[in-house]
């Protein structure tokens, strides 16, 4: 998780002016005594902290004119994937997201959006909360492949939303993909059923800050810590994917298929241990890992098998292995 997007901008004039930005956390939970401490490659330059997350029970909505130009940040030696747009993408007014549809999905299904729970209008679900069909009139601006907003969409309820083991928002819309696609000529983004390798090239798309982040999937983490919460096989970038407040909720996507194989959530900001916008590695021995200035997503594989006809939710259905309430 992040900081506030207003902190993320203080920060952003703060390093303008030669100043480091400043950093909130919270205490640290008891964890494994051993430890190994890592530096990313490249640390955050003039961009500064990134969270996207806001304290339980509020939320912070900036305007668009604070948002920056479109813009596409390759990976270093690497190429920006050609077939990557903003197409299907949505900025929330505190993170981003996308329009999503699993892999049998139909086109007369209601359309959902995936994003993070920490992004959730109604803050942070505790550790261990599980929400399911809770109402929800929350808007979206749907972007184009330029990255132009063209429509906004609204959402009926939160199909599904959790920071347990995973750092996922579910919300079903009021407008079908079908509707979505003759309307405004944008098709939904498809989850991918099947987990990512290490080394594969991927794109995080952020609707909020209309920006297109290029790296590889650098590897996993069995488990990853922040605060409260404990996610259970994250993906780690390689350095080049530095992203920032309001990225948060951003697809990621495999360049080679366009398939989206998990959701941006966090990174650490400052390299501390276990902390809120800090969190550490703990692999399958208890041993901790703090990588500094590295982010982190959510696979998103995990949730195909839970949605079916009509995306409707179902925990109980064969291969769904999403906490339950």
């Amino acid at each position: 998780m992040r900081t506030s997007l207003l902190a993320a901008l203080a920060a952003l004039a703060a390093t303008a002016m030669g100043a480091a930005p400043a950093l909130a956390a919270t205490p640290a939970e008891t964890a494994p005594a051993a430890e190994t401490t890592l530096t990313a490659e490249k640390a955050p330059g003039t961009e500064a902290t990134r969270t996207a997350g806001k304290a339980p029970g509020t939320e912070t909505t900036l305007t668009a004119e604070n948002a920056p130009r479109t813009e596409i940040l390759p990976a270093t030696g690497t190429a920006p994937a050609a077939a990557v747009t903003f197409a299907g993408t949505v900025s929330l007014s505190n993170c981003s997201g996308s329009v999503v549809r699993m892999p049998d999905s139909e086109d007369d299904d209601p359309a959902l959006v995936l994003s993070n729970g920490h992004c959730l209008e109604s803050g942070f679900p505790a550790a261990g909360e599980v929400i399911v069909d809770r109402a929800s009139s929350r808007t979206f601006g749907l972007l184009n492949s330029a990255g132009t907003r063209v429509a906004t969409l609204r959402a009926d309820k939160v199909a599904y939303a959790t920071m347990t083991d995973t750092d996922a928002a579910v919300y079903q819309l009021t407008s079908t993909y079908a509707q979505i696609r003759t309307s405004y000529g944008i098709t939904a983004l498809t989850l991918d059923a099947t987990r990512p390798a290490a080394g594969t090239a991927i794109s995080v798309v952020s609707g909020y800050w209309k920006r297109i982040y290029n790296c590889s999937v650098d590897g996993f983490a069995y488990r990853l810590k922040e605060g409260d919460w404990t996610w259970k096989d994250s993906v780690r970038y390689t350095s080049a994917c530095n992203t920032i407040g309001g990225t948060s909720g951003s697809p990621v996507l495999d360049q080679a298929t366009g398939r989206v194989v998990a959701v941006n959530n966090t990174g650490n900001e400052n390299g501390q241990r276990c902390t809120l916008n800090n969190p550490c590695e703990v692999d399958a021995n208890g041993t901790v890992t703090v990588r500094r200035g590295i982010n982190y997503a959510q696979q998103t594989y995990q949730l195909t098998a839970c949605f079916g006809l009509d995306s409707k939710l179902d925990l109980h259905a064969p291969g769904c292995t999403l906490p339950r309430p």
